[in-house]
């Protein structure tokens, strides 16, 4: 990326005022950590940590005090290894799970058709969990995350629309040219952030059974972090198959707005030399835009907005037939698909102690005669760098 290191920058207080001011209106929870990563994901700038601790005495002391104040329910979790739980494009996961409801049934139908399809011997279970009385404790805790950090600053810019009078609402026009500008927008935010998440190494926690690093290296290397990894890959026959049951790609649902209106102000748009939509920008290309449909002669175009029977009220799904749900093995709290549900056996066991062994250096066991009394079977040694500056920019430069 051709970024200076943070001892080359040298940053002070002074040099991140301006940046840390213009991050604050977007981000006005993030803490020390999360606030290095937004200043070098979004500004480019490798900054230690102490000056960041600095500039929030300083700056934001009131800021600080509030964010010690909070106090966190912690909760014990583990998977088996990478995608046990979870899913990637071209993949798919062991289980899915989910909060309890019927909509939810698709996802749970759907990936239980697509396990089954892989592994004949699955039939009859559903390859689903049902997260009740407050398990589902990891998409529980990303989602909080995401509204203590993410969401504050992006609200108070759509506020900014309503409080101005620019947005009704109950206007048809002004919601279908907000869904058109703004959807895609905020989608390009949320990937940016979902990329700066999953390339930042986490804080270590005690409290989870889970490799620790950045994730998308985790995901990617698993053996490399003393993990395994249990990824499916889909065939596309399996995914056309389930698609043509459950997805209708005509319904109304996976369009912005109705087509006619959407080639309409894609027209408008050009006329307008296709400005760049951003934080700065999108109130001042949805109005103008606005002004511009409504100003237009040929409004009879909007007439038709599209077929309304094809909107109408969906039966609710019902889940596959004659499925039972997955042993739950209650011994550390294991919610995963390994095993049939019931969590690692011998042979995985074997596989990450053969991981542990490739990863230990080769030390013989009687290489040094000043280690007397002590009880090993060979001597590992893990260097660790209590250099503030290096640990800083090694977490945050991927």
């Amino acid at each position: 990326m051709g970024l200076q290191r943070t001892r080359q920058q040298g940053h002070t207080i002074e040099s991140i005022h301006e940046a840390m001011l213009d991050l604050r209106q977007i981000y006005p929870n993030a803490g020390a950590r999360e606030m290095i990563s937004l200043l070098f994901h979004e500004k480019g700038m490798s900054v230690a940590r102490t000056v960041i601790r600095a500039y929030f005495a300083i700056y934001e002391p009131d800021l600080v005090r509030e964010r010690k104040a909070q106090r966190l329910k912690r909760k014990r979790f583990w998977a088996a290894g990478v995608n046990d739980l979870f899913a990637t494009l071209g993949h798919i996961p062991m289980v899915t799970q989910s909060d309890p409801g019927t909509e939810n049934y698709g996802i749970a139908n759907a990936h239980t058709m697509l396990r089954q399809w892989h592994d004949p011997a699955l039939q009859g279970t559903l390859q689903h969990r049902w997260m009740r009385t407050k398990k589902n404790v990891m998409p529980a805790i990303t989602w909080s995350q995401l509204r203590r950090r993410f969401t504050p600053g992006f609200e108070s810019i759509l506020d900014r629309g309503v409080d101005e009078g620019w947005y009704d609402s109950s206007n048809t026009l002004q919601v279908m040219v907000f869904c058109w500008v703004f959807i895609p927008w905020l989608q390009r935010e949320l990937d940016a952030y979902w990329d700066r998440m999953n390339n930042t190494a986490k804080r270590r926690d005690r409290n989870k059974v889970l490799p620790h690093g950045v994730p998308n290296l985790i995901y990617n290397s698993p053996e490399d972090f003393g993990a395994l990894d249990f990824k499916i890959t889909a065939e596309r026959d399996a995914i056309d198959h389930v698609r043509g049951i459950y997805i209708n790609p005509n319904h109304p649902v996976f369009d912005l707005v109705p087509a006619n209106l959407n080639n309409y102000i894609q027209q408008c748009y050009k006329r307008m030399g296709c400005p760049i939509v951003d934080r700065g920008s999108a109130w001042t290309v949805y109005c103008a835009l606005l002004n511009t449909l409504q100003h237009n002669s040929d409004l009879g175009l909007l007439d038709d907005t599209g077929d309304e029977d094809s909107d109408g009220e969906l039966e609710d799904l019902p889940l596959l037939d004659n499925h039972q749900d997955l042993p739950f093995n209650e011994v550390g709290y294991y919610m995963g698909g390994v095993g049939g549900g019931l969590g690692l056996d011998t042979v995985h066991h074997r596989q990450l102690e053969s991981l542990v062994e490739e990863d230990e250096p080769d030390v013989p066991v009687d290489g040094d005669v000043n280690l007397v009394g002590l009880d090993h079977d060979g001597l590992v040694v893990w260097d660790f760098s209590n250099n503030e500056d290096d640990e800083i920019s090694n977490a945050d430069q991927w």
